[in-house]
């Protein structure tokens, strides 16, 4: 099984649609997304990314084997936190298990490392969703805390894991360096 992040393409809407009208899915997303998912709502979102500023959002469809399976990405912060980014994710649940979350999220990092000044990539899963927080621990992100309260989904009051990675201790000590801060 060959795994990859890839731009998104207009004929990947029926994989992402069958992928998000999932309820077991949506449960630990954000809310916003319609239930059921259609391809004519995985076309708007497709259409979205791809005319999205590339310097602030970095998303992907995460591709097993040629097909679309499941989606990530990190979005730029603003203000302050303007070198900070969010990732999030999903996959299709017959790929769930299999390693290939992790593997997304370890090729997004590196990639978002690599081309842009980003210096922390962050996320925050639901403190039940062990499988998500794994997947992070295994990609490499060192968990910070428990958020209490943080978050209410299907009416329910949440806490929130916050997870985070930064670059490497001596690329950080080379941008520090160079920055005035007078």
């Amino acid at each position: 099984m060959k795994v990859s992040i890839r731009t998104w393409k207009q004929t990947d809407a029926a994989s992402l649609a069958s992928a998000l009208s999932n309820k077991k899915i949506q449960n630990n997303l954000r809310d916003g997304l319609p239930y059921p998912y259609t391809e004519k709502d995985a076309l708007d979102y497709i259409n979205f990314i791809l005319s999205s500023d590339p310097h602030d959002t970095f998303a992907y469809a995460i591709d097993v084997d040629g097909v679309a399976v499941g989606s990530i990405g990190a979005f730029r912060k603003e203000n302050i936190h303007y070198r900070t980014a969010e990732i999030g994710y999903y996959l299709a649940e017959e790929y769930w298990g299999k390693g290939v979350m992790t593997e997304a999220v370890r090729l997004l990092c590196e990639d978002v490392f690599a081309k842009t000044d980003i210096i922390r990539i962050f996320a925050e899963p639901f403190a039940y969703n062990t499988p998500s927080r794994r997947v992070l621990e295994k990609a490499g992100f060192q968990l910070e805390g428990i958020m209490k309260c943080n978050a209410v989904k299907n009416g329910k009051i949440l806490d929130m894991a916050l997870y985070g990675m930064t670059r490497q201790i001596g690329e950080l000590r080379r941008i520090s360096e160079v920055t005035d801060y007078e």
